[in-house]
């Protein structure tokens, strides 16, 4: 028996959206981040689409991702963007794993590791060009280049970077990080033979950041159909647009008629100013709904928008749709979709939560059942 709520993810959304970042990206090599259980749509099955159209490698947050990627027959490289750290070691050279080194403290354990099993392994630096979040200090970062080098269990394949304002086209941050970024690393050619791998874009950098491709580009967000700056983005882009792979609707359980005056659920935060029909709906904060969408959010019924009124509680939530042609028990409500020719979009319900895409994103796909569909 499948829940009430369901969240469809669509395939032919992914792949739209995959094509549309492979056309910007010009001759970088693509790694789609899919951390997160792919931003609340499904690692596994957002990698083997991603792998099916090319992607030439992943990225994960953590090691246990990366181990299940492998388990479902990804074997494309799994870059650890959050770091690693002594515990988890183990695990990245036994899956064959990218780690992502921060500072000099992994690497003898690393490099231990790797010889045991008689291998070499390799890495990729972050350097902090700007991003002030993780990563080695640019003045820092050719001793570590260089310890990589020396080490024979060791090998550098790439350096990285993140933008932390890539998504304000107006700020001139994103100018100056990309600047430290090259500048530091125009050293390599010094101590690394041969090619190593930059890549510095996240779906900001490809988007609005010229130069910012390098050798490979990181979109996230916007393989799951949103730009990195939300309706603005979307209002300026050219087509085609990308397209929101996600969409969430639970059902009718209750159709009530009450009188004016009526004071409605927890703490009556809203009360009727007429006679009104009121639509409750099998979802709540349990599902991601939460409750900062009270008397904010709208839905979709019937294909017109009804507003969400009173305390959103764990499991129900509350719909006034007097002013909506005949609502029944049973009848589909989307809170984040499209239905007829109306839409509810990630960034819409974003705005009403206070938060970002994203965020929504998250809560909607990893609380609920989800399906793909073409």
């Amino acid at each position: 028996m499948k829940s009430l709520n369901r969240v469809e993810i669509s395939r032919s959304a992914l792949i739209h959206n995959f094509q549309v970042c492979r056309r910007l990206a010009g001759s970088a090599a693509l790694m789609p981040l899919v951390k997160a259980d792919g931003y609340g749509h499904g690692m596994i099955d957002c990698a083997r689409i991603f792998a099916d159209q090319g992607a030439a490698a992943f990225g994960v947050a953590e090691a246990v991702e990366g181990l299940r990627l492998r388990e479902a027959g990804i074997t494309q490289p799994i870059l650890v963007l959050a770091g690693v750290i002594p515990q988890t070691l183990p695990l990245i050279v036994e899956a064959h794993l990218t780690p992502v080194v921060l500072d000099p403290s992994i690497l003898a354990e690393l490099s231990r590791l790797a010889g045991a099993q008689g291998t070499a392994i390799g890495l990729h630096l972050k350097l902090d060009a700007g991003m002030g979040r993780q990563g080695v200090l640019p003045a820092d970062f050719l001793d570590l280049a260089r310890a990589v080098e020396a080490d024979p269990h060791l090998r550098l394949d790439g350096v990285m970077a993140h933008f932390p304002l890539a998504d304000n086209r107006q700020s001139t941050n994103s100018t100056e990080v990309l600047q430290t970024f090259l500048a530091t690393t125009a050293a390599l050619a010094d101590v690394v033979p041969g090619k190593c791998c930059l890549h510095l874009a996240n779906s900001g950098g490809l988007f609005y950041v010229a130069g910012a491709r390098l050798d490979m580009v990181r979109p996230g967000i916007a393989l799951y159909g949103y730009y990195p700056d939300g309706h603005a983005g979307r209002a300026a882009a050219p087509p085609p647009l990308l397209q929101p792979a996600m969409r969430f609707s639970t059902r009718i359980i209750q159709v009530r008629q009450v009188p004016a005056g009526s004071g409605l659920g927890y703490w009556h935060l809203f009360t009727t100013s007429r006679p009104s029909t009121i639509a409750v709906l099998a979802v709540g904060y349990e599902d991601g709904y939460l409750r900062s969408l009270s008397n904010r959010a709208e839905v979709l019924i019937g294909g017109q928008r009804a507003p969400v009124v009173g305390r959103i509680s764990m499991n129900l939530t509350l719909v006034d749709v007097t002013d909506l042609p005949e609502v029944q028990v049973g009848d589909e409500a989307v809170l984040l979709g499209r239905q007829g020719e109306e839409e509810i979009t990630a960034d819409e319900v974003a705005g009403w939560m206070e938060t970002i895409s994203y965020e929504v994103l998250c809560l909607f796909g990893n609380l609920n059942e989800r399906e793909m569909v073409d």
